[in-house]
């Protein structure tokens, strides 16, 4: 989430993702099991290039030659060219411009009603280092987590994400505006790891996948440590994607899969006992946010 310390200001405040490797998923054999259907992803994808084109609409409305003589790349971009380095170190367009189009202000939120841009900021990116960090982690985790569990589950999640990012930095964040995709993109990783949790029993190396995972996770977490970043979003989104994971992504278990042929009852309940109170847990804390 990128932070814009004052809306006069140059100066511009980044969260920088490290790229999230998809996690391994692989089943212990077992005669029952069939393997799960997997999804064609094109949710992700079509993210990837709204937030693209939204990126270079920003450029465009932004038009730096109209209003400065030293913008970056004027003679080959024209009408596209960057800000100055000193009004936004990534290459990106200018925090007025960002505000204009939709950038989280808690004040205008709070004050004004303007609550519309909970959920606008999330589509918006502040230059082209931060559109290109995210959208690198978007696919490397979203594309997984949609062919496995579908468009409709990882849509909601994202979203919800995003906007639980947004409401918890606009409770922290009031001297800033804040753009990006990161509480989204860190929902999808509170869900990786609730996933992880609550299908346990279905990983064969359980204890490589939730040390990768973890890792990957404090990897991320870490970055919000470094100066002028809004760890606020990351928290909010994570948080509520956790929650959602127990929620959207419990898998039956592996043996109440019926084989064919077989007109019986399955001998197991479809979701283990421990499944259905993560749920319960979740639902509440979810309502309690």
């Amino acid at each position: 989430m990128v932070r814009s310390s004052a809306k006069d200001s140059p100066e511009i405040e980044i969260n920088v993702h490290t790229t999230p490797a998809p996690s391994t998923q692989s089943h212990p054999p077992d005669q029952n099991h069939h393997p799960h259907e997997e999804w064609q992803p094109w949710l992700v994808p079509a993210i990837f290039i709204i937030n693209v084109i939204l990126f270079i609409l920003s450029m465009y409305i932004n038009n730096c030659p109209a209003h400065s003589r030293s913008c970056i790349g004027l003679q080959t971009l024209h009408r596209f060219a960057f800000e100055h380095i000193h009004e936004n170190p990534l290459l990106g367009p200018s925090t007025s411009t960002l505000l204009k189009m939709g950038a989280l202000d808690a004040n205008k939120v709070i004050i004004e009603g303007q609550k519309w841009r909970i959920f606008t900021c999330m589509w918006l990116h502040a230059g082209v280092f931060h559109i290109f960090t995210n959208m690198l982690s978007l696919l490397s985790v979203g594309i997984r987590l949609e062919q496995e569990f579908g468009f409709a589950k990882i849509g909601f999640l994202y979203i919800v994400s995003g906007i639980g990012g947004s409401l918890l930095s606009s409770l922290f964040i009031r001297k800033s505006i804040s753009v990006g995709a990161s509480g989204a993109l860190f929902g999808l990783l509170g869900a990786m790891l609730s996933e992880l949790l609550t299908n346990w029993a279905t990983y064969a190396n359980k204890l490589a996948a939730l040390t990768l995972l973890v890792l990957m996770i404090l990897m991320n977490l870490l970055v919000g440590i470094l100066p002028h970043v809004d760890n606020f979003a990351h928290i909010g989104g994570f948080i509520t994607g956790f929650f959602l994971g127990f929620i959207l992504l419990a898998r039956p278990q592996l043996d109440w899969i019926v084989p064919p042929g077989y007109y019986g009852h399955p001998m197991k309940p479809q979701y283990k006992l421990y499944q259905h109170i993560l749920i319960v847990i979740s639902v509440i804390a979810l309502f309690a946010m």
